[in-house]
């Protein structure tokens, strides 16, 4: 019996990898469609060309806004890509719109981990670090635990890291790179910004 591959999880491998539809097609079949073990098949057989789109530039794109329904949340995103004639397509605007509303919804602090001001990192791991301490446990696995809440606290308030609002088996970053692969450019969140009334 052979396992059925949807085209959307072909796109999505594709798109992480940079490797050619046959080859994820076939590296999905093998692994019985767990994309993280195709995604390392690929990389072990020398096919997965890593973030293949990486390096080229992404110009073109669109502005999205959206407003609550009680107007008292307001949101743009800026959302790139290489092509205007991409920047047209509904999968694209599609996507513009729903990170709208996911950043209206779900308030991350930046895009990325990177973007994050290192005094908001350091002070949560300063918390973190005395919550270790407090917890009684041995001291040699503190380090760890505050790793495993900073992740946490990424997951949380970083665009990429959180779960999509609409779909939360998937990341926003995970959604990106399926429409990267699906439109067949670099698709970038270059930044956002969130209104909350009240809130200077």
């Amino acid at each position: 019996m052979t396992t059925t591959i949807p085209a959307k999880d072909v796109a999505a491998l594709r798109a992480r990898t940079g490797a050619g539809m046959m080859d994820c097609r076939n590296a999905l079949a093998e692994t019985n469609g767990d994309m993280e073990k195709a995604v390392d098949l690929l990389r072990t057989k020398g096919i997965a060309r890593g973030e293949k789109r990486a390096g080229r530039s992404a110009s073109e794109g669109l502005i999205a806004s959206y407003v609550h329904f009680n107007g008292k949340i307001g949101v743009l995103v800026e959302l790139s890509c290489e092509t205007d004639f991409v920047a047209r397509t509904e999968d694209f605007q599609g996507l513009a719109r729903d990170l709208a509303l996911h950043v209206a919804s779900a308030d991350p602090l930046a895009v990325t981990i990177d973007d994050l001001p290192g005094d908001v990192v350091e002070r949560e791991r300063a918390i973190f670090r005395a919550q270790a301490a407090e917890s009684g446990k041995p001291e040699k696995i503190w380090d760890k635990m505050v790793e495993g809440k900073l992740r946490k606290f990424y997951e949380e308030r970083v665009l990429l890291e959180q779960r999509f609002v609409k779909d939360d088996k998937q990341t926003v970053g995970q959604l990106v790179k399926a429409v990267s692969g699906k439109v067949g450019e670099n698709v970038v969140v270059r930044r956002f910004v969130r209104f909350s009334l009240g809130n200077g």
